[in-house]
């Protein structure tokens, strides 16, 4: 892996095969920020948010945990990789949610004269979201919304749409809101040949933002029951991510702990596809381990 611009060292923790950054709010949206403003040029930046479900959905998607391994910065999206990270010994001091991350970047861009884009999210979430940050960061320059439709990834001229949207808007942020794994594969598919400077994957925000579903109150995080909070609201579409993804991910670092040890990333290497020594990255660690779990899966 080349030298990082950002001349930092943050050391990852290895769960279950995917790389986590051990980093915080602050230090994620102060440094990107920074690095956006600087005028040596470097390819584009993707920022990903591995959770409990990423981690499990990645078991099975070789092309997913690729795209994970290709990512600049992988923050600790989840309560759950966070307890984890301290199993495995590498702790990591807090959750970094990625509409959390888009909110402080969003401030920054402000202040910074940054512009951003926002692709994604259900039915005009998209365009209420920016438009609500835009009332709370006036100073923000909204470069471009689009909601594309429904299995947009198959027709081949719909991409192309969105990726002349996106080239003519040249944003320096682009928020990707298209769901996992589907909008971690498109970043790292198509995010390198366009004109921006970053692309954060945050899920749901969008729809959250835009008050069209409702987020978790901030005091579940703190007692680590969001997962119940939001499994009673919505149980129809999460009562197998939690019901049967939650405790496939206890398995996977347990069984990672008792047969591995702590600190096992220092043993393991990423997909051998995954080209580590072009990609820009937040991190000036050595060039990460395969991950175990690609050898031996549940």
């Amino acid at each position: 892996m080349q030298q990082s611009f950002l001349s930092i060292d943050l050391s990852r923790c290895i769960v279950a095969g995917v790389p986590i950054d051990r980093i915080t709010l602050n230090e994620a949206a102060g440094r990107l920020a920074e690095a956006l403003q600087r005028s040596t040029p470097f390819a584009p930046l993707l920022i990903m948010g591995p959770n409990a479900q990423l981690v499990t959905l990645a078991q099975q998607n070789h092309r997913f945990m690729e795209a994970l391994w290709a990512s600049s910065l992988n923050i600790p999206d989840g309560i759950s990789v966070v307890l984890a990270s301290r199993l495995l010994g590498k702790p990591i001091s807090e959750r970094v949610t990625g509409g959390d991350l888009m909110e402080r970047l969003c401030a920054e861009a402000a202040c910074r004269n940054l512009s951003v884009f926002f692709l994604g999210g259900l039915p005009e979430a998209a365009k209420i979201a920016a438009e609500r940050l835009q009332q709370r960061y006036p100073a923000l320059s909204i470069a471009g919304v689009y909601c594309p439709p429904l299995r947009f990834e198959r027709d081949s001229m719909e991409n192309a749409h969105i990726r002349q949207l996106i080239t003519e808007a040249s944003p320096d942020l682009l928020f990707v809101a298209l769901g996992a794994p589907k909008q971690e594969i498109w970043m790292e598919e198509n995010c390198p040949t366009l004109p921006i400077g970053a692309a954060l994957s945050v899920g749901a925000a969008f729809d959250t933002q835009a008050g069209l579903r409702k987020r978790a109150p901030r005091w579940t995080g703190s007692l680590w029951v969001e997962w119940l909070y939001r499994l009673v609201h919505e149980p129809r579409r999460l009562w197998r991510r939690y019901l049967l993804g939650n405790p496939y991910f206890i398995y996977l670092v347990l069984k990672q702990c008792l047969l591995y040890g702590r600190f096992v990333d220092k043993e393991i290497a990423p997909p051998s596809s995954v080209d580590r020594t072009t990609a820009p990255s937040l991190s000036a660690q050595q060039q990460p381990p395969r991950p175990v779990q690609a050898k031996s899966q549940a």
